[in-house]
């Protein structure tokens, strides 16, 4: 019974910890934003257990930061920690794609990247459409799951711990955007392509794209706030 007991708790955790960095991913709590466990309680109905751990999971994801005494608040990033990001996770999977290759043509053409296309078709549509609240989802488990086909999981986690990072930035900004659907990247379907042919310059290339167009909107966003 005490396993069964603890099996809920961390479900609990999880979930609460899963639904608050979708209310970050979705701009609903916003940068610098302010509350506390308690409050978090109030909201979703349950004990302050589970919402604390939840809490400290996402403070050492890195979203929020923890005050004592005053509780918890959102992340401030700043653009040059978006650069950071960009520039970290264009290091590493340039030296993935360059040490390994795309997965193995039996691979990439198996259950797995068939689930990546369907990620990708969705992905790219929403970004074309400009719905961000669609792409953010679809983006995520479409990097995460590619990630998983071509890294061990150690690396596939730092990468969705940038990605999920850099989208926390990016989503109150982007929604100020008159054009905000020329700065989202739709290349998904183009990389899927070049990995199932097992084209690693076809694949990098695409990657590069995918890590200028989020330098060149930092880059714009910086001349409009400077």
């Amino acid at each position: 019974m005490p396993a069964s007991g603890a099996v809920t708790r961390n479900t609990l955790r999880q979930q609460i910890a899963d639904a608050l960095r979708d209310e970050v991913l979705a701009g609903r709590l916003q940068p610098g934003e302010e509350f506390t466990v308690k409050e978090i309680a109030a909201t979703y109905g349950v004990s302050a257990t589970p919402v604390r751990e939840a809490l400290v999971d996402l403070t050492g994801q890195g979203l929020l930061d923890s005050h004592q005494h005053r509780g918890f608040q959102v992340h401030r990033f700043s653009i040059d920690d978006f650069r950071g990001m960009v520039e970290a996770r264009s290091l590493i999977v340039d030296g993935i794609f360059r040490k390994d290759g795309p997965p193995r043509a039996n691979a990439a053409h198996g259950p797995a990247l068939v689930s990546i296309r369907r990620r990708a078709e969705e992905a790219a549509r929403a970004a074309r459409s400009g719905d961000l609240n669609v792409l953010i989802g679809y983006d995520l488990r479409f990097w995460r799951e590619l990630g998983a086909q071509v890294a061990n999981r150690y690396v596939a986690d730092f990468l969705h711990r940038l990605r999920v990072q850099a989208w926390v930035f990016a989503v109150p900004h982007l929604r100020g955007e008159s054009d905000m659907h020329v700065w989202l990247w739709s290349g998904h379907e183009e990389l899927v392509d070049a990995v199932t042919l097992g084209d690693c310059e076809a694949v990098l290339a695409v990657i590069m794209s995918y890590n200028d167009l989020a330098l060149r909107w930092a880059d714009s966003l910086e001349r409009r706030t400077s």
